[in-house]
């Protein structure tokens, strides 16, 4: 019963941690899950255990390639998107929480503006790369879900 609390305390955080990127949120519920299962050693729990590492990895795989795709096909291009990462980890540390956000979105516009040299040219840019980074989070919250909903169902079939 112990681990099973742990388990859901780190699955849970993980899942937050998915919502507002402080935390590393897959790997937390991917911790989690396997809290549960390795104790266990029965074939449910090392069941549990590939599909949701299965199911996790796939989400990440999937949050890099298709919004990574979208953005190439929009045109922007990857020094860009690394301004405002550089820019969101330094704002991270400026405004805890908020502050990534706020510099990924500076720097994706600051860098574009730059070369482009237009802002009404710049901020088309920076909204594709805005909806990139939405997908990018719903594709890894749905990844989390899904292992989570499948963790949860061998509890109660168990």
């Amino acid at each position: 019963m112990v681990t099973t609390v742990v388990a859901a305390l780190l699955v849970v955080v993980g899942i937050v941690g998915i919502v507002v990127p402080v935390l590393p949120g897959p790997v937390l519920v991917f911790a989690g899950i396997a809290v549960w299962a390795v104790p266990r050693g029965d074939t449910v729990g090392w069941t549990v255990l590939g599909i949701a590492t299965a199911v996790l990895l796939l989400g990440q795989v999937v949050k890099y390639l298709l919004p990574g795709r979208r953005l190439r096909d929009a045109g922007v291009p990857t020094r860009s998107i690394v301004a405002g990462a550089v820019l969101g980890i330094a704002g991270f540390f400026v405004v805890p929480l908020l502050g990534l956000f706020l510099g990924f979105v500076l720097g994706v516009f600051l860098a574009e503006l730059a070369r482009l040299r237009e802002s009404s040219a710049a901020w088309p840019s920076t909204k594709h790369a805005l909806v990139a980074v939405g997908w990018s989070i719903l594709i890894e919250l749905a990844s989390a879900l899904i292992a989570t909903a499948v963790w949860v169902g061998a509890i109660v079939a168990t």
